[in-house]
């Protein structure tokens, strides 16, 4: 015997019907088979609104029930031939005549009670139970209904009963023995008590149905038809890579259902289970589909440390401490005896090792009956205050990490916390039980989705990581970021098991998202036609969508955007920077960003501040962790200055060789921003601080060649007054050519101290050789003391400085 269960959606409609109708052809031409039937979509819920409206003293009600019998009715005449309609049209509408006198009653009294309620809602498992069977006699075959109430006996508990198993497996049995027809069709969820009062089963009570038949009929095995393919390894509404588990134990899916694993309920299972009776679930849609197998044996791949994660949401923690818990027995007795006299379940239990706190998980529905019921047991040790009043927490989820296989390896706690950790999930409370099959965590509700995704990535798709980056400017820099990322996409995949995709865009006007990613050809028109921007308004979209490995980058000279570091930092959103601002701006504020990223599992990197795509700062980050010390700096750290000095020549004036250098791209829009030295000033004192020391910028000494006049008015007033100063630039050009050198604008830092300013070089020296835009910096560290080390090579154009902020971003994930 096999038995067949078909849940709301597989009965949703005549269509639906003819499917169910194929899967139990084909079932029971080979066996004896029973098939569960839950009621048609909707209709359970619409009947318990309807009585909820009548006891509300609505009259809406009438209309409720209306639209349900019209859906029965039209069931009948799609599923039905015409010669048989006519009797079960006319049962339909006596069964609603029933239900309507309820509802009356109950509008009367105003009242609805449990044992109604589970009168009310009985009426769609046995309706659409017996349709479906006049259906299959109607075509042939050999079926019977079978009423589940006259067999599954439970308690009165009404809403939720427990089954009397010991009577009703002999009902059961007593009945197949006697009946032997080839298809058994019965109703699901609904029951009766020893006083023939119908009872309900609870939550999933169809599935529990079924497995109690077999169960008591030692099926040779047990089918949940659903619309989905198996338990999957997570919520598929939330992981959208989440896989089907093909293979799992009876305990393994027990523990996935238990937190939150819609697909199948914890009752379902343990009748089977005792019963060693393997327990499929399998898509009505796609009935091929191998479905996932639950059974005693080990699940599908012995390889994999866990097999699914789940979650349940709406879970509110209590937490009972106090320094009169220590050492007394009977504390947590009392605990949970006052929280089952309430009927509260408790989902998940942690107590501290000092006995001083326990803490228990609970719906958040059950809060303000369980915080009244336990201050009041507890209300003689909250007046000596040897108890604390009970701590409430809400709007949490738990999320549970579930695998036999969990308890023969080590680090998998250490990798779960981890990928939480360095997500910017805080927990709040860990329980993880002795058989080691599950590690449970309780979060933010609003971290539910972030973190499903981290634990799935972790242990379902280690051999790709997605990072969500949110890209700030989108100029000359910003668009040649994006072509790299794109263009080099395949390589991070295939090399570094890594997936770089664009989830957010602005520029200073306007912003974009999609969590599946901007594409390159699409982002100029989507950011055209995007919504009104600020550096806030991105930064709070970014931390409200709360994406796993999230990077900002930004590529602008903005000093508001710097302002936004700190909120994101805090959300262990990692900061990449080509903007330097942050990096030179007040030096508490540097280390507080810089520690804001070590403290939230964040990254705070900036090494295109200098040198463009050079790897200048790596260096030193590099040389201070291997032990040694920087003990100078001397470096030429300004492209712009750099080309005009090489092309200073005298046979053009200094004006024309900056204008050259703005044209082309070298400068900022105000050339006098590169010619002061302050962007200067700014790289050696970032260089200064990465190497350890504690420098402010007002520190620097600043040697201005420029003229304080050329500081004046606007920028063309600028370029005026530099063709006035003409003879002042080439005397400068003259003597350095006297003495056989060249003018290079030099940061030199030395014993603690900075400066920057013109210098002439000779030959012999490093800086002489350095053309075009091209940087270069010379450390002198404890051990590069005679010979320096030297990093060179371009240090300017949006090509080079692009790759510098790319490899961050890689660095940062």
């Amino acid at each position: 015997m096999k038995v067949l269960k078909f849940g709301g959606t597989s009965v949703a409609n005549a269509q639906n019907i003819l499917l169910v109708e194929k899967i139990v052809k084909k079932e029971s031409s080979e066996n004896r088979v029973v098939v569960v039937v839950s009621a048609l979509s909707g209709v359970t819920d619409g009947l318990i609104s309807a009585s909820e409206s009548a006891s509300a003293k609505n009259e809406n009600y009438s209309e409720t029930i209306k639209t349900l019998e019209e859906k029965h009715l039209e069931f009948v005449k799609n599923l039905l031939p015409i010669t048989e309609q006519s009797s079960w049209l006319s049962f339909v509408k006596k069964n609603f005549n029933d239900i309507e006198d309820i509802c009356n009653g109950i509008y009367v009294l105003g009242e609805f009670t449990p044992r109604i309620k589970d009168k009310i809602t009985a009426y769609g498992e046995f309706l659409s139970s017996n349709i479906i069977a006049a259906k299959l006699k109607s075509d042939g075959l050999d079926c019977v209904w079978l009423d589940s109430r006259n067999y599954i006996k439970t308690n009165s508990n009404f809403t939720d009963a427990k089954v009397n198993f010991e009577t009703t497996n002999a009902a059961l049995q007593t009945y197949f023995k006697e009946n032997k027809q080839q298809i058994t069709l019965a109703p699901g969820f609904i029951a009766s008590d020893v006083d023939g009062n119908i009872t309900t089963l609870g939550r999933g009570g169809s599935d529990f149905t079924a497995s109690i038949i077999a169960a008591a009929m030692k099926a040779q095995e047990l089918q949940i038809w659903t619309d989905v393919s198996g338990m999957m390894t997570a919520d598929p509404r939330l992981v959208s890579n989440a896989k089907i588990i093909h293979k799992i134990s009876y305990k393994e899916a027990m523990e996935l259902s238990h937190f939150g694993a819609k697909v199948i309920y914890p009752p379902t299972i343990q009748p089977v289970m005792d019963k060693n009776i393997d327990l499929w679930i399998k898509n009505t849609f796609a009935e091929d589909d191998f479905g996932t197998l639950i059974s005693h044996t080990k699940t599908e791949n012995d390889n994999n440390v866990a097999v699914g994660i789940s979650n349940l949401s709406k879970v509110a923690l209590l937490t009972l401490e106090g320094s009169g818990m220590i050492g007394i027995p009977g504390v947590s007795a009392k605990l949970f005896q006052c929280l089952s006299q309430e009927k509260i379940n408790v989902i998940l239990i942690t107590q501290s090792s000092s006995e001083h706190s326990i803490t228990v998980a609970i719906n958040e529905s059950d809060v303000e009956k369980a915080e009244k019921a336990l201050n009041y047991a507890f209300e003689d040790d909250l007046k000596l205050h040897k108890i604390d009043p009970v701590k409430v927490e809400k709007s949490l989820a738990i999320i549970a990490l579930v695998g036999e296989n969990m308890k023969s390896r080590s680090g998998v706690s250490a990798k779960l916390f981890g990928g939480l950790g360095n997500n910017g999930v805080n927990v709040r409370a860990i329980a993880q039980g002795s058989s080691e099959k599950n590690i449970s965590v309780v979060i933010s509700d609003k971290d539910v989705k972030k973190a499903v995704n981290v634990l799935h990535e972790e242990f379902f798709e280690s051999e790709i990581k997605q990072v969500h980056l949110y890209i700030c400017g989108v100029g000359n820099v910003g668009s040649k970021l994006i072509q790299q990322i794109y263009s080099q996409n395949k390589y991070l995949n295939d090399n570094l098991l890594m997936n770089l995709r664009v989830a957010g865009l602005t520029n200073s006007t306007k912003m974009v998202f999609n969590d599946q990613g901007i594409q390159e050809e699409e982002f100029k028109d989507a950011l055209h036609n995007g919504e009104p921007s600020t550096p806030h308004k991105f930064a709070e979209e970014i931390i409200n969508r709360n994406l796993r490995n999230s990077v900002f980058v930004d590529v602008t000279a903005n000093a508001k955007v710097v302002d936004i570091y700190e909120d994101l930092l805090k959300k262990s959103v990692s900061v990449v920077a080509c903007n330097k601002i942050a990096a030179a701006s007040d030096f508490e504020n540097y280390k507080k960003l810089k520690n804001l990223a070590k403290n939230h599992s964040s990254k705070f990197f900036f090494e295109t501040n200098v040198g463009a795509g050079l790897p200048i700062i790596g260096t030193i980050n590099d040389l201070i962790r291997s032990g040694d010390k920087i003990t100078s700096i001397q470096a030429v750290l300004s492209g712009t200055l750099n080309f005009v000095f090489n092309n200073y020549d005298g046979s053009r004036t200094f004006s024309e060789v900056v204008r050259q250098a703005q044209k082309e791209g070298f400068t900022e829009p105000d050339p006098r921003l590169d010619l002061a030295g302050t962007d200067v000033a700014r790289k050696i004192l970032i260089l200064a601080r990465e190497a350890g020391y504690q420098l402010q910028f007002d520190e620097i000494e600043n040697e201005a060649f420029l003229p304080a006049k050329c500081m004046e008015g606007s920028v063309e007033d600028f370029y005026q007054s530099m063709t006035e100063y003409e003879e002042h630039f080439r005397k400068l050009l003259e003597e350095a050519k006297t003495e056989g050198k060249i003018l290079k604008y030099v940061a030199d830092f030395k014993d603690g101290k900075a400066k920057v300013g013109l210098q002439k070089i000779s030959p012999e020296s490093d800086l002489y050789h350095l053309y075009g835009k091209d940087n270069i910096v010379i450390f002198k560290t404890l051990r590069y003391s005679e010979q320096p080390l030297v990093v060179k090579g371009a240090g300017a154009g949006a090509e080079v400085t692009a790759s510098g902020v790319f490899a961050d971003i890689v660095r940062s994930v």
